[in-house]
């Protein structure tokens, strides 16, 4: 159910006349404006605190693709800064530090010398002084993770353990047939010598270099490797698992494992029942910080709040490491860790969701509660602390604030942080929308919240027409932050005059684990009424007009979009997008079987009433609500079909349908900006058409 999409510095002269500029002297938002938005999915602090890598993505509308490239911030001796374009490929991603500061590794699928139409994502290396970058893997498989030596000399990655000899093999018996489970296999581990890797390509100019050659396998694993981190005393690899096709079908595939660097069968440090996430190692080398994505280190499965561990890590791989220490850190704090990195000094700082903001805090232990940062209100992300400074980086943005770069000295003097990029600059030129939290009290007796998004020069007005756009997950939250996207257009619809109600819903983050776990078992019907008394709240309190009123979502919230449709006809339009109208064939076809499984209290034939009850297909002929419906063709996360089903089942009946499949597209719309794009514009005019 899980939803979870270049400009060089522009002189700070104009960026404070852009900042000067009074809102009613701005022009409001078009539609080509917002999707023009820079997306920044990695930054990375090197090693030293004075540069910073930078990985950003922006629609290429000319070649019906998203474009990735890498930039880098640098500081000279004299502590100018400056910042660089440092690849054009447009295919660059996940960019990593050498220890030493003097090389970046990262991944890309531009194709190697060999074999320029290869499109899979391949491991390259590029100085920080510029220049082209020079692959060190090459191949028909991608590779999943990649680590540095701690001396840099060296780059551990994890790809398919699969021989060219055998790939072949399996080409010849089977053809295009998929084997859907038999296919499937594990990863193996390999290091290879920069030196080595350079070498072979500047050989002789005429015989071609094979790097696969120069790659020796350290480890093997029947699972993927999700993520892979060298110990900072260069003696151990922690291996980081993933289910081999990413489907959460078990928790068996999902653990952290020690390996010596000088190689043999890896040894599972932890297992719990969770999804485990990320991890980092402690700067001493005696302990793995990470977090997970679902479930529970502690007990039983449960898809509560985000949070951090560490456990202690033997000083030798080989070592029993299955008595290892645990603990968590923060334990009091109430709301979910997002993000988080590592001090020099061996402490944590996190970036910590509480209600519709998300701060930094810092802890120098585990028992030891969260202190937070003094810092500027709205969402920080994106967070990279230096291994060797004090400083570091991170993503911050606000409703009014884009989303861009800033640095600090120290996680004490955030309020002195500097922006270091100004990459979506365009929308500081514009009229943006403004807003506030909103409270209401559920049935209940449980104080529900979410955000309220003026039209540009309409805060606090009363009486407006109103879009109740509901956000995915479940385990997500609308905030005080900047989004500009196909997922995240609230901006784009007050820009057009709407009311945006953004509910947080039971199930949200950000409102202590209770909250979050208030929807087991009443997956759509325990959040359908909290929005729903969200909505009456807000028309009494005369701030929406009842006669105006849409709603919408994408995912969990397409989920409760056709939800509410059955249970209401207030709504005088609704656009849904990849959500489910049943939960069994969904179930069959998603990609994250374990925790729909666990929200609806077991597997279908075990609990079929929770199955049915919490179906809007069979309450779909209450149905009056006009309803725009999009899907990607390829999605699995939410079964296409469950698209096709709704749309017929609304056309059957005779209620005003349409519907969008955007071909090549799976569940996050990442192929094609053009498609993220036509969504919300015909969304935006179904809207349109209902309340006028």
């Amino acid at each position: 159910m899980r939803f979870g999409t270049p400009r060089a510095l522009i002189p700070a002269l104009f960026c404070a006349a852009a900042l000067s500029q009074t809102p009613s002297a701005k022009p409001p938002l078009t539609l080509d404006d917002f999707f023009n938005s820079v997306d920044i999915p990695n930054v990375r602090m090197a090693p030293d605190g004075h540069a910073v890598v930078i990985e950003t993505t922006r629609a290429d509308w000319a070649g019906n693709r998203f474009q990735s490239d890498l930039w880098l911030y640098r500081e000279d001796q004299s502590g100018a800064g400056s910042l660089l374009q440092l690849t054009q490929s447009g295919h660059d991603t996940k960019p990593e530090f050498s220890p030493d500061g003097r090389s970046i590794a990262f991944l890309s699928d531009r194709g190697t010398p060999a074999s320029e139409s290869e499109k899979t994502a391949q491991l390259y290396v590029i100085s920080v002084s510029g220049g082209e970058p020079f692959p060190v893997t090459q191949g028909e498989e991608e590779v999943h993770a990649f680590a540095w030596s701690a001396d840099s000399r060296q780059i551990y990655f994890a790809t398919h353990q699969w021989t060219k000899e055998q790939q072949e093999a399996y080409k010849k018996d089977w053809k295009d047939v998929i084997e859907f489970r038999e296919s499937e296999r594990g990863d193996a581990i390999y290091h290879i010598e920069i030196p080595e890797a350079q070498a072979c390509l500047t050989e002789s100019p005429f015989k071609t270099c094979d790097l696969s050659t120069r790659a020796k396998q350290l480890a093997s694993t029947p699972w993927r490797a999700k993520q892979l981190a060298t110990s900072p005393d260069g003696k151990r690899i922690a291996l980081l698992t993933d289910s081999r096709t990413q489907r959460w079908e078990s928790l068996d595939a999902y653990g952290i494992y020690l390996i010596d660097v000088a190689g043999g069968e890896p040894r599972k440090l932890l297992q719990r029942e969770a999804m485990l996430d990320v991890l980092h190692w402690s700067p001493d080398s005696r302990h793995i910080f990470f977090s997970f994505l679902n479930g529970s280190v502690e007990g039983k499965y449960q898809d509560a709040q985000g949070r951090v561990y560490w456990v202690g890590a033997p000083a030798n791989a080989q070592n029993d490491a299955t008595a290892a220490a645990l603990a968590r850190w923060a334990p009091q704090f109430q709301g979910s860790i997002t993000g988080f990195s590592v001090l020099p000094s061996g402490g944590l700082i996190a970036e910590g969701r509480l209600g519709t903001e998300v701060q930094l805090y810092n802890s120098e232990k585990p028992s030891s509660d969260f202190a937070m940062r003094p810092g500027s209100p709205g969402t920080y992300d994106k967070l990279s602390t230096a291994a060797h400074s004090s400083r570091l980086a991170f993503v911050h943005s606000s409703l009014q604030e884009p989303t861009e770069v800033w640095l600090a000295d120290d996680p004490n003097d955030l309020l002195h942080a500097r922006p270091i990029t100004s990459f979506n600059h365009l929308f500081t030129e514009h009229a943006l929308p403004e807003g506030k939290p909103y409270r209401w009290t559920t049935d209940d007796g449980v104080t529900a919240e979410g955000m309220l998004i003026y039209p540009p020069g309409q805060f606090g007005a009363k009486n407006l027409k109103m879009l109740t756009l509901i956000h995915g997950g479940p385990p997500d939250a609308d905030g005080n932050q900047f989004g500009a996207d196909w997922y995240s257009w609230a901006g784009m619809a007050a820009s057009q005059g709407w009311l945006v109600f953004q509910p947080n819903y039971r199930g949200s983050i950000g409102y202590g684990d209770k909250f979050t776990l208030g929807i087991i078992t009443k997956i759509v019907s325990r959040p359908g009424r909290d929005i729903l008394e969200g909505v009456d709240a807000l028309v009494k309190d005369g701030i929406a007009d009842p006669d105006r009123l849409t709603v919408g979502g994408y995912s969990y919230g397409g989920y409760l979009t056709n939800w509410l449709i059955t249970q209401t006809t207030r709504f005088k339009a609704a656009v849904t997008g990849a959500g489910a109208v049943e939960n069994v064939m969904n179930w069959g076809n998603d990609d994250t079987t374990f925790d729909d499984a666990y929200f609806l209290g077991g597997l279908p034939w075990k609990t079929k009433q929770n199955y049915d009850d919490e179906a809007s297909i069979w309450q779909i002929d209450k149905v009056k609500t006009p309803t725009h419906i999009v899907a990607g063709a390829e999605d699995i996360r939410v079964y296409v079909g469950e698209a096709y089903l709704l749309e017929r089942a609304l056309h059957t009946q005779g209620v005003p349908s349409k519907l969008l499949i955007f071909p090549g597209e799976g569940h996050s719309l990442d192929k094609n900006p053009w498609h993220g794009k036509i969504k919300v514009r015909e969304e935006l005019k179904w809207l349109e058409m209902a309340v006028h």
